[in-house]
């Protein structure tokens, strides 16, 4: 029923407002114009900009161009169609993968795969990747599937690593791979990782160099202004505290390094103590925190994340635990509460769509550089807790996932 309700509240949604209000595809639009200039002009795949806005250009892989390529051959909605539906199965595929590897069978995990869709479906993080026709959700149910895949398949890693070749933040995963002792997974996902930048110099030589080793790659200002409200990670949050792009980048690497080693090791422990998905979570939702640019449709991952909170609130109550399963569901709809895609009912231009709590904070538009008068460096009171409120729910369910990590690293009795 959830589920049902859901996806007529969307399609009421597609057939009452212009479809710049629900499946606008800038992002898709960038993607489209980056192949663009693969194919025509290669020798400027990274000095374009979009529709004049110097924050907007082309920031993923030359191979990742190639890809984005084939999209020229259809019509721009009908592309975004497909985008959508792609995107709502990968949704949907990600959760069902997730209660099949928490050991959910038959009518119980479809149940619970489409109440949780359907939840999910109505969150911020879920709404912006449809309308901005982002790549999130389908990279999402890529690395879940591959690495949900029993170790004894020749190929596992693959898609990790294809992942990683598209957008660099899963090359975590693979960091994860080796210290978890999957050496075989992780030269799987290493080699078709290389296997993409090889296939990039060999199609944009120019677009390549300039990527990879002149190290655009590593400049995250190539996206915008990375203290902007959307970027939801440990860096944006830095950043505006700080008042300057440069004097936040000590202090985010000195946190970074130590949450990316935090979160690894929590990742590891989970792995070792037989609680591999929790492990795959903890790995994520690392990642999140730690990339220099974790915008607000890149937490998607609450999706399987939501999962597994619900599956350890179901596992408590079957051992007697009322107050601890209470907990876990208490933490469930929080995260709801947090990430939903609440309408921007303060604003006098409120739509139904593309909403969340995070846009209570003013942001700059189209910002880039750095400019102390950008808003985001002048918030105050609920301001700061509202546009940082995906960041600091992400900080929260890094603590918890700390805690079990410890918990289950104890020496267990005799």
């Amino acid at each position: 029923m959830v589920a049902a309700v859901a996806a007529v509240l969307y399609l009421v949604a597609l057939a009452t407002h212009p479809m710049s209000a629900t499946l606008k595809g800038f992002d898709l639009q960038v993607y489209l114009g980056g192949a663009h200039e693969a194919l025509h002009h290669p020798d400027s795949v990274y000095t374009w900009i979009f529709e004049g806005h110097p924050g907007i250009q082309f920031t993923y892989t030359p191979f990742a161009a190639l890809v984005f390529a084939a999209g020229l051959a259809l019509p721009f909605k009908v592309l975004m169609g497909l985008a959508a539906a792609a995107s709502t199965f990968a949704l949907v595929a990600t959760v069902w993968i997730a209660f099949r590897e928490l050991g959910w069978e038959r009518t119980t995990r479809l149940g619970a795969t489409l109440l949780v869709s359907g939840l999910v479906f109505w969150t911020e993080p879920v709404q912006r990747a449809l309308f901005l026709g982002q790549v999130e959700l389908v990279l999402m149910a890529l690395v879940v599937w591959d690495l949900c895949q029993p170790d004894s398949r020749p190929w596992k890693g693959a898609m990790t690593g294809l992942a990683a070749g598209i957008k660099l933040v899963p090359l975590l995963f693979i960091a994860y791979l080796l210290l978890t002792r999957r050496f075989r997974q992780a030269a799987v996902a290493t080699g078709t990782f290389v296997v993409t930048i090889i296939i990039g110099f060999a199609a944009l030589p120019h677009a390549s160099v300039t990527w990879w080793l002149d190290g655009n790659f590593y400049q995250a200002g190539r996206t915008g202004f990375v203290g902007s409200q959307q970027n939801q990670s440990l860096r944006g949050i830095v950043t505006r505290l700080a008042g300057s792009v440069n004097g936040a980048m000590a202090p985010w690497l000195a946190l970074a390094v130590l949450v990316g080693v935090i979160g690894l090791a929590a990742s590891v422990i989970l792995y070792r103590r037989g609680q591999t998905f929790a492990g795959l979570m903890a790995c994520a939702l690392t990642a999140l925190l730690i990339s220099p640019i974790s915008w607000d449709h890149h937490w998607v991952w609450i999706a399987p994340g939501l999962a597994l909170i619900i599956d350890a609130g179901v596992r408590a109550g079957r051992a007697g635990a009322g107050a601890v399963a209470t907990a876990w569901y208490a933490l469930a709809a929080a995260v709801l509460l947090v990430f939903a895609a609440w309408p921007d009912f303060w604003s006098a231009k409120a739509g139904l769509l593309q909403g969340g709590l995070i846009n209570y904070a003013p942001a700059a538009s189209f910002a880039s550089g750095d400019n102390p008068a950008y808003p985001e460096y002048h918030w105050h009171g609920l301001q700061l807790i509202a546009g940082n409120l995906e960041l600091l729910a992400g900080l929260g369910l890094f603590a918890v996932a700390g805690v079990v990590a410890v918990r289950l690293a104890r020496p267990r009795p005799a």
